[in-house]
């Protein structure tokens, strides 16, 4: 009686009769708020004082169900033919779409459509839950970007396109790859939505734990009848948003001819792996998350910016024939901070260089210091690395003061708007490569930081500049779920393309 009591709140438990007392308006129903007018009357007309759960009004149990996750739901309607009765409420299917998949759409309307929430919930969100959220394409050393999102009937897989180069500050651009869709409670259905000629039959499959993949069953939908010559155009535009005529550099269009040869094989057939934004922590530099950046001949790439103690890493999610998606393109040391000389100074190449190296030098010779005492067998590498770390202190006093800044002379940009001031610089190292990820080396550079949502770094072996702005889309579904598993995909995203 006491559990029924603290259920419907009029038993005979002391509790629920001094809750009574001191509420004269109402009774906590756990669900919501009975009226006290009404238990009394339900009383008087000798309702039943409910023994079990199941004894409770239907309404109230409609609520309480409303509340429980949807894959336990199932389980719940096993128990006995009343609750099989009342799971079918579209109440409660309709808020745990909202709930768990954040649904935005007006449900009732698409339940009049000929959907109804249950339907919707039971053969297409909790079915292809599992693919939601961020991707990274197996496309050789290409990469890419996709997010999975439900919308309204649909879920679909959206490539996120960096925008035209080198227009890094415009937003990013999305082609539709797949949808899943329901009608008229029918099994959900998947399309190809790669090619021109509209949606076609395609599959997906779950290969295992945080990887699946797609498969288009009629890929002459992909085709177009000028062949491959009209396949190749249509591609660039959408690619370059240009000719090929109009891109001068011979090495440039060999890098597009080759990267169009190497996708175009794939025709969407393709696995992806999940990938997470990175987690954030009061300490970080900056908010850590995916940015565009400029790199030369191969275009805007698509990068993630992530701290890690006393260091910030950028890791490729798009790459190219040198530095492969997945690869480390930038790290930075955050306890070596680079106070730039006035302007006349720093239009000097030379100048910059002086100051980078010199920290280069050190950054070695106390790495190298460290190697012979660990060889050594001495205990002190934690206090070595104190000596050498200058602490959040000694960089706070730049924290908000803006200063002057603009590129060396002799510094290639390709994008030659650019901030004029900074916040912060720090010395850093850039990762380059032959083709085919030959002989990668890590190269000094300086990592300049402008704002929250812009950085750049300066390549002084490639005497070159990349600008990097970031990506201001919302993406559900994304966040580690700690940093620890954050820092195992890092690892197997370097092990994808190595």
């Amino acid at each position: 009686m006491a559990v029924c009591a603290r259920l419907c709140g009029v038993g005979q438990s002391r509790r629920c009769r001094r809750r009574q007392r001191q509420n004269h308006d109402a009774c906590d129903c756990g669900g919501g708020h009975v009226s006290r007018r009404d238990c009394l009357e339900r009383t008087a007309k000798g309702f039943p004082h409910p023994q079990f759960l199941a004894d409770l009004p239907p309404e109230l149990l409609v609520e309480i169900f409303s509340l429980i996750p949807g894959t336990a739901l199932p389980n719940v309607a096993l128990v006995c033919k009343k609750f099989k009765q009342i799971l079918k409420t579209e109440t409660i299917w309709r808020r745990r779409c909202v709930e768990e998949f954040g649904m935005k759409d007006d449900l009732r309307k698409l339940e009049v459509g000929g959907v109804s929430s249950h339907d919707l919930y039971v053969k297409l969100l909790h079915p292809y839950r599992h693919i939601l959220g961020l991707w990274q394409p197996d496309i050789g050393p290409y990469g890419g970007l996709l997010n999975v999102v439900v919308d309204g009937l649909f879920i679909i897989g959206w490539m996120y396109l960096p925008p035209h180069d080198p227009r890094v500050e415009d937003p990013m651009r999305r082609r539709p790859l797949f949808r899943i869709h329901l009608w008229e409670s029918k099994k959900a259905t998947v399309e190809c939505m790669y090619g021109h000629k509209g949606p076609h039959k395609g599959d997906i499959q779950t290969v295992k734990k945080d990887e699946f993949s797609t498969k288009c069953n009629q890929t002459d939908h992909h085709r177009m009848p000028g062949g491959r010559q009209e396949e190749f155009r249509t591609w660039l535009e959408e690619e370059w948003g240009r000719t090929l005529e109009e891109i001068f550099h011979e090495h440039m269009q060999e890098l597009i001819l080759m990267k169009f040869i190497y996708t175009s094989q794939y025709d969407n057939c393709l696995t992806y792996r999940r990938i997470y934004l990175p987690p954030a922590t009061p300490s970080d530099l900056l908010q850590p998350g995916l940015f565009k950046g400029t790199y030369g001949s191969h275009g805007l790439e698509i990068v993630m910016l992530s701290f890690h103690h006393k260091s910030a890493r950028a890791t490729k999610l798009t790459g190219d024939p040198n530095v492969p998606a997945g690869q480390l393109t930038l790290e930075i040391n955050l306890s070596r901070p680079v106070v730039l000389p006035d302007l006349e100074q720093l239009c000097n190449i030379e100048e910059l260089s002086r100051l980078v190296l010199g920290i280069h030098e050190e950054v070695h010779r106390e790495a190298e210091q460290q190697a012979n005492h660990t060889k050594e067998g001495a205990c002190g590498s934690d206090s070595a690395e104190d000596e050498v770390d200058p602490g959040p202190s000694s960089t706070s006093a730049h924290q908000h003061d803006d200063q002057p800044f603009v590129l060396p002379l002799g510094v290639t940009a390709r994008n030659e708007v650019y901030p004029r001031t900074c916040r912060k610089c720090f010395y850093g190292t850039g990762l380059i490569a032959g083709h085919g990820f030959t002989s990668p080396e890590r190269t000094p550079g300086l990592f300049v930081l402008f704002d929250q949502d812009r950085f750049g770094f300066i390549w002084l072996e490639l005497k070159s500049f990349s600008l990097y702005s970031r990506l201001t889309d919302q993406l559900a579904h994304a966040h580690a779920p700690n940093m620890e598993r954050f820092e195992d995909m890092l690892r197997n995203m370097q092990s994808w393309t190595s």
